[in-house]
């Protein structure tokens, strides 16, 4: 005999929980603008706890994102995100800011060179932090001169890519400058997202990614060429792994394994 289905209430039931289910902690999608794409980690801070890590117990520098993830499966933590955490010097050592567990390990770089000297130099540069209460935040490096914040973690990098809604005036629309880039915006001071680029792309451009497509007020560049970023469910995105070099400095969120 047929037997006949019925969707009934148990059914609708399971779909109104579907409908309902809280968006992820840690979420890893795509957006595209202008035919490139651009891989987008959302954190959420209310339910994830963001860390900056350089250096192991002994001093020594993680340098990449697989070794990170090492560390952290010795110490029974599963790595869920990493992405290098801003530009460094010759010695790679982070070129600004760098606090680490509410640790300043290098100090506000306030220099103010030519775009010529690098990206850093490039104005307004800024800061991202992640303040002792969990609240995150994007300031221009003069901002937080004039009214430091009490940081739990902090990377210095530059330019600024988004300033109070604009975008960096010292970009130029039609530049042929195209590089593999990585940024970081607090959406809100619960919500921080992290970008990479899936392609070449002009500083402006990746700023309208912020602008535009994510509503990001203010948003800061952490680095090009040899940027990438990790998540546990989809691996690796970004620049092409030839390209990547020694990182100083990353973002990363843990889970317990």
């Amino acid at each position: 005999m047929r037997r006949a289905f019925y969707g009934g209430p148990l059914l609708g039931s399971v779909l109104g929980l579907l409908l309902l289910r809280p968006a992820a902690a840690l979420e890893s999608r795509t957006v595209q603008l202008d035919d490139i794409d651009y891989r987008v980690v959302d954190i959420d801070l209310a339910r994830e706890t963001l860390e900056a890590r350089w250096r192991d117990a002994d001093g020594a520098a993680f340098a990449s994102i697989d070794a990170l993830k090492h560390w952290g499966e010795q110490h029974g933590r599963t790595l869920r995100f990493a992405a290098n955490a801003g530009i460094y010097d010759r010695q790679f050592q982070p070129l600004g800011l760098y606090i680490e567990d509410g640790a300043t390990l290098r100090p506000l770089n306030t220099a103010r060179g030519s775009a010529r000297s690098g990206n850093f130099s490039m104005q307004p540069n800024g800061v991202f932090y992640v303040d002792r209460r969990g609240r995150a935040g994007v300031t221009t490096t003069q901002a937080w001169h004039d009214h430091a914040v009490d940081a739990r973690l902090a990377t210095q990098s530059g330019p600024m890519l988004v300033i109070d809604g604009e975008i960096n005036a010292a970009f130029v629309e039609e530049s042929e400058s195209l590089k593999w880039r990585s940024g970081v915006c607090a959406k809100t001071p619960q919500h921080v997202d992290v970008v990479v680029s899936l392609a070449p792309v002009t500083f402006h451009a990746f700023a309208r990614v912020f602008r535009d497509e994510l509503g990001c007020r203010d948003a800061l560049y952490l680095d090009g060429t040899l940027s990438q970023v990790y998540t546990d469910a989809n691996g690796y995105a970004g620049a092409p792994a030839m390209m990547v070099k020694p990182y100083a400095g990353m973002l990363a969120v843990f889970g317990d394994r």
